[in-house]
């Protein structure tokens, strides 16, 4: 059997179903394709305009992050880095008084687990005033 077209026709195909088809994918792959490559995000540490007052530093506890997640109190090194040998070194640090300001300084490379811990200690044992140490940029405040 053998298909002849009429006279006057010329044979085509019908485009409209592949191009609507065509259509819906792209909308698809547009809509569950990520844009923002988070494998290059850099981040800033945040700095201060304005420098810190040398009083308030003078009575406050210091808490020191290091890189590798260890803890420093008043300049003395802690044995390990759970809660506990924190929290009772903060207590002696701060002779039992509550009210003392509590200064968090942490090296750059220090997770932010570890920083967190840091804060959460120090509010559990009933400090409020947690302050967390920055670089000084050099320009001026607003």
């Amino acid at each position: 059997m053998k298909f002849q077209p009429r006279p006057g026709e010329e044979p085509d195909v019908n485009m409209t179903s592949l191009i609507d088809v065509v259509l819906l994918l792209l909308i698809f792959f547009m809509l569950s394709t990520r844009f923002i490559d988070e494998g290059r995000l850099k981040l800033r540490l945040p700095e201060a305009g304005v420098e810190p007052e040398v009083a308030s530093l003078v009575e406050s506890v210091e808490i020191e992050v290091t890189a590798e997640g260890g803890y420093r109190v008043g300049g003395r090194d802690l044995i390990n880095s759970s809660r506990e040998t924190l929290s009772k070194a903060l207590l002696d640090a701060a002779a039992g008084d509550e009210g003392v300001p509590v200064t968090i300084r942490a090296d750059a490379r220090a997770t932010h687990q570890s920083v967190v811990t840091a804060m959460d200690v120090a509010g559990r044992l009933g400090f409020r005033q947690i302050n967390i140490a920055t670089v000084h940029d050099g320009s001026q405040g607003r």
